[in-house]
């Protein structure tokens, strides 16, 4: 049974999350109908991370078996023929090992919040970034980061409803830029708590806004408690940018 490994496009805006649910149209249940549309067959679409409602992917990665062996390019543009006009796109499909595994086979994962700094409000990228209309402090946000960098208990950075085995992660890289009115935050890490990211993001915001200053990000890590995060950042703003293996 040949598996194929596929790289996706999504904007998140109109899905409930990746994962299928019941309560709303999921990029894993549109991706499934397209398949069986095409290949009629209905086949368990795994991807590399679990998105959450809102957030997108410039590189999500899935993996799938098909009962015949089909050409890469053929997938590719099959899929996207029946997903259409979901906002979704297969950018590739390539044969894979049988043992790949979109998830657990995956080596870093890589993500991108982009956070708009301007008083005017968004047009062109409504649902795309989060709009933070008081100054941040770029400099001081990615000097606080650094803090984060590396192996901790990030239970302060961890949603309640998280179902990892252990708030024990190692985070790779956590580094803040400026582009003009753009602020960037780019983290990678082999894997992250539920909405790890966002929390991070949410209160790093609170050091360039100088509401917090970097020791009190070091204190709330330290503190290993859901109460001492800062916010949570809205979920629009975060990209799943690649996945390494």
């Amino acid at each position: 049974m040949p598996r194929y490994k596929l790289i996706i496009e999504y904007d998140g805006t109109p899905f409930v999350g990746w994962q299928a649910q019941n309560s709303g149209a999921s990029v894993q249940g549109v991706l499934a109908d397209a398949i069986a549309a095409f290949a009629g067959e209905r086949v368990a679409v795994s991807g590399a991370g679990r998105t959450d409602a809102g957030v997108h992917a410039l590189g999500q990665v899935a993996h799938l078996d098909l009962d015949r062996d089909w050409d890469n390019d053929t997938v590719r543009d099959a899929i996207n023929f029946h997903l259409r006009p979901q906002p979704v796109a297969v950018l590739s499909a390539e044969r894979v090992a049988a043992d790949f595994d979109a998830r657990f086979s995956a080596r870093k994962r890589y993500y991108l919040y982009r956070i708009v700094n301007r008083r005017a409000d968004l047009t062109l990228d409504h649902n795309r970034v989060w709009r933070v209309p008081r100054p941040l402090d770029a400099a001081a946000m990615h000097e606080a980061a650094q803090l984060l960098v590396g192996r901790h208990d990030f239970t302060t950075f961890r949603a309640a409803e998280c179902q990892a085995k252990s708030p024990v992660k190692t985070l790779d890289r956590l580094d803040v830029t400026r582009d003009g009115d753009e602020v960037h935050i780019a983290a990678s890490a082999r894997s992250f708590l539920h909405h790890q990211v966002r929390s991070m993001v949410g209160s790093l915001v609170h050091v360039g806004d100088g509401k917090w200053r970097a020791a009190d990000l070091a204190n709330a890590l330290a503190a290993r408690d859901r109460s001492a995060c800062g916010q949570v950042a809205p979920p629009h703003g975060l990209y799943l940018v690649r996945v390494e293996y």
